[in-house]
């Protein structure tokens, strides 16, 4: 007669666990996923339904003294920090539409307009706020998420767990990343920004030839419905600079999954 043998449920959740780490850490670092108004709850769901089956088709030694040791804890910061680095280099490439719509909106006089992001959580100009929506728009519309998800799984084939923190590369491929996000931000916003300097140039004049004309009274509103007619003459523009950038951010993350080399 064969004895039962009861299944380690220990090292079955520490499995969960390990699954969850590294595309837990990037859906809460990338855009859409890591909103604010997305439940935690679908958000777990989503990076066991992600990291199970790619952990399952590998090999994973877990540490003898378990997770709760020092190898467990290096372990588990490896799949942490390699998951914060896929996503934040995402969120950086809506970082740079966020600048483009601050930039354009203290040129216009609307930096006091401020509103609540849905995605964040936190307030930012009108102007950042549509580009942000903008730029959310396009990353779907490219299927932007499936890629993420994508990106994610490929990088248990060149980063198994136990092996998972970024190569210098990579780490130096996002910092020079950030530099390219202002360059970014600031080529999204200067059609739009550098026609409204003018116009400011052009009250100034007028104000030193007129000194009795009250500019607060003409020039802002000609100022704020000019940069209006400006911007929506600008966003297809702007549209394509922002799908580069995010083009940009999608090809460094699959590079630092190591899928991109």
């Amino acid at each position: 007669m064969e004895t039962l043998v009861p299944p380690n449920v220990e090292a079955m959740l520490q499995m969960v666990l390990l699954a969850a780490l590294r595309p837990g850490a990037a859906l809460l670092a990338a855009p859409v996923f890591g909103s604010a108004n997305v439940p935690v709850q679908l958000r777990l769901l989503l990076a066991v339904a992600v990291g199970l089956p790619a952990v399952g088709n590998g090999t994973v030694a877990l540490p003898p003294d378990g997770l709760i040791s020092w190898v467990g804890m290096m372990l588990i910061a490896g799949e942490i920090v390699l998951g914060l680095a896929i996503g934040f280099t995402l969120q950086m490439a809506l970082g740079a539409a966020l600048l483009a719509g601050e930039t354009i909106s203290n040129t216009m006089g609307l930096g006091f307009a401020m509103m609540v992001d849905p995605l964040s959580g936190r307030m930012n100009t009108a102007v950042g706020q549509f580009l942000a929506l903008l730029a959310t728009a396009l990353f779907l519309s490219a299927d932007g998420h499936l890629l993420l998800i994508a990106t994610i799984s490929d990088t248990y084939r060149a980063f198994p767990v136990g092996n998972a923190f970024p190569r210098r590369e990579a780490i130096s491929a996002i910092i020079d990343f950030g530099s390219a996000m202002f360059q970014a931000g600031l080529a999204i916003a200067l059609p739009v920004g550098f026609a409204l300097v003018l116009v400011q140039l052009v009250m100034g004049v007028i104000g030193r030839s007129a000194p009795a004309l009250n500019l607060f009274s003409v020039g802002f509103p000609a100022t704020l419905l000019l940069g209006v007619v400006l911007l929506a003459m600008a966003v297809p523009s702007m549209a394509d600079a922002i799908a580069l950038i995010l083009g940009d951010a999608l090809a460094l993350a699959r590079a630092v999954a190591g899928a991109g080399t």
